[in-house]
C-alpha cells in the first residue's frame, strides 16, 4: 500500500525538440504559475499545495535550433528560483516517447509528472495531478470532461477523425476504457515511473498507450483526471503513410511484447 506521507519533491519533464520558438513563453507561464503557487487557477482550477522542492527537467530530443541555448540562459537555470530549479537533459533524437523515458528514469521526485512543451495544459492544472498522486500511483490527464464534452473539439477536423479511430484500435487492443490516452499530461509517484518506464521499449506516439497497458497489467492504482487543454498550433507531427504504418505496427506488438509482464502490489518509495 502507498505510504500516507506527503510527497516534498516535484519534477516536471518537458519533452522538447526544436522548439526555440515556443518554449520561452511556455517557461515562462510555466514558472510565472510556481512563482504564485497557491493562488486560484483559471475556471475554478483548486487551491492544493504543491510538494515543497520543485525541479522543471527539460529534456531536449536532439534539437537542432536554439531549444538547448533559451532554457540554459534562463534566471531559473542558475539555480533556486521562486522555490523551482530549471535543468536540461539532453539526449540523441529518439522521438517524444524516447525523451520523455529519458526524463522520467533520471527524475527522483516523489512525483514525476511530463507534460508537452508547448504548455497546451496550463500549469494550473497541476494540483489536480498532485490531488489525484494522492491515493493513485497514475494519474493520466483527459482533454474529456465529466459533462462529456471534448477539448479537443478545437483541433482540425481530419485529426479529430484520425484520434477517433485510434482510440477504438488502441481501446480494443491495449488501453481498455481509458478515452484520453494521448494527453500530453501525466503523472507518476517515483516508484511506479522508473518501474514503467524501464520497461517502455515503443518510442513513437503510442507510448502513452504502452505505458497505460503496462500500468493496467502491473495492477497500478489509475485516476483519470478531467483537464483544461488548448490546441497549439506548430506540431511537426504530419499524417504521413509512413507514420501510420509504424503506429499501427507499435499498437499491434504492445500485448505481445509484455506478454510476460507479471501483476505486482505498486509501493511508493
Amino acid at each position: 500500500m502507498p505510504s500516507e506521507s506527503a510527497p516534498v519533491s516535484l519534477v516536471i519533464i518537458l519533452p522538447a525538440y526544436d522548439e526555440a520558438g515556443r518554449i520561452g513563453p511556455a517557461l515562462d507561464e510555466l514558472f510565472g504559475y510556481l512563482h504564485r503557487r497557491g493562488e486560484p487557477g483559471r475556471d475554478g482550477a483548486p487551491v492544493i499545495e504543491l510538494p515543497e522542492r520543485i525541479h522543471v527537467l527539460v529534456v531536449d530530443d536532439g534539437s537542432t535550433d536554439e531549444t538547448v541555448r533559451l532554457v540554459r540562459d534562463r534566471p531559473e537555470a542558475g539555480g533556486s528560483h521562486t522555490g523551482a530549479t530549471l535543468e536540461v537533459l539532453s539526449v540523441p533524437h529518439g522521438g517524444k516517447g524516447s525523451a520523455v523515458r529519458a526524463g522520467m528514469l533520471a527524475a527522483d521526485g516523489d512525483l514525476i509528472v511530463f507534460a508537452d512543451a508547448d504548455m497546451a495544459t496550463p500549469p494550473d492544472q497541476l494540483p489536480l495531478m498532485i490531488d489525484a498522486l494522492g491515493d493513485h500511483d497514475v494519474a493520466l490527464g483527459s482533454r474529456i470532461q465529466p459533462d462529456g464534452s471534448d477539448m479537443r473539439a478545437s483541433q482540425p477536423g481530419y485529426r479529430r477523425f484520425l484520434g477517433r479511430l485510434f482510440h477504438v484500435l488502441a481501446s480494443a487492443w491495449a488501453a481498455g476504457p481509458v478515452r484520453d490516452t494521448q494527453c500530453g499530461f501525466k503523472g507518476f509517484t517515483r516508484a511506479a515511473a522508473h518501474d514503467l518506464f524501464a520497461a517502455q521499449q515503443v518510442t513513437s506516439i503510442v507510448f502513452d498507450v504502452e505505458i497505460i497497458y503496462l500500468a493496467r497489467r502491473r495492477g497500478y492504482r489509475i485516476a483519470i483526471v478531467p483537464i483544461r487543454w488548448t490546441d497549439r498550433r506548430g506540431s511537426r507531427m504530419r499524417a504521413r503513410p509512413g507514420l501510420a504504418l509504424r503506429v499501427a505496427w507499435d499498437l499491434f506488438r504492445i500485448p505481445l511484447i509484455h506478454r510476460h509482464v507479471q501483476r505486482r502490489v505498486a509501493q511508493r518509495s
